[in-house]
């Protein structure tokens, strides 16, 4: 579920907390949570709900002033519509993770590194991602995702298992490594020399 910037600041301030989507299936489930770039957005209930069911109490908690102004929005599609209560969990915990660069947690990580290197059918991928990010920062990922002949949607769910190590910050465009991922690909480096 995207959820945008300045949604998300309002779910943290409390001025939001109920979301509305059309969705085929269910694209969250009561219960859990959603890592998004503003932190984490706890999930309280999701309902399938008809047009007539909605209030305008539920249209003010999802920051509209009106019922109609809400199914305006939601115009996009015919699928049905989910009402989703929202909370503001915490901050992104990769945030305090990229920071945390002590060796004691050093061997872990690469032993992580390994079994996705181990699990993956290309083979070994983990320190050619994070070298390329290093030697690449800020580039927009379709040319990464170029420079080792993959597309896009090939590249970036890798990235994204390297971001949730705390070893890659994502920027506007690309990629940068955080100081954690710094440690790490020097670790890798020297344990190859």
């Amino acid at each position: 579920m995207l959820i945008k910037d300045d949604i998300i600041e309002k779910i943290k301030s409390g001025e939001i907390t109920t979301l509305f989507r059309r969705w085929s299936r269910p694209g969250a489930k009561a219960g859990g949570s959603q890592m998004t770039q503003g932190g984490v957005i706890g999930i309280d209930t999701v309902d399938v709900v008809e047009p007539r069911d909605i209030t305008d109490l539920d249209a003010r908690d999802a920051g509209y002033a009106s019922v109609e102004d809400l199914l305006e929005h939601l115009n996009y599609r015919n699928d049905p519509i989910y009402r989703i209560r929202v909370y503001f969990k915490g901050e992104d915990p990769r945030i305090a993770l990229r920071e945390n660069v002590g060796s004691e947690d050093l061997d872990e990580v690469i032993e992580k590194l390994a079994k996705l290197d181990a699990g993956s059918k290309r083979g070994p991928w983990t320190q050619e991602y994070l070298q390329l990010i290093q030697d690449m920062p800020a580039t927009y990922s379709g040319l990464l995702a170029d420079t080792l002949g993959l597309s896009i949607p090939e590249f970036k769910p890798w990235v994204r298992k390297l971001k949730a190590l705390g070893l890659t910050e994502s920027l506007s465009p690309g990629y940068k490594l955080s100081p954690r991922g710094e440690k790490v690909l020097e670790a890798l480096r020297n344990l190859k020399s």
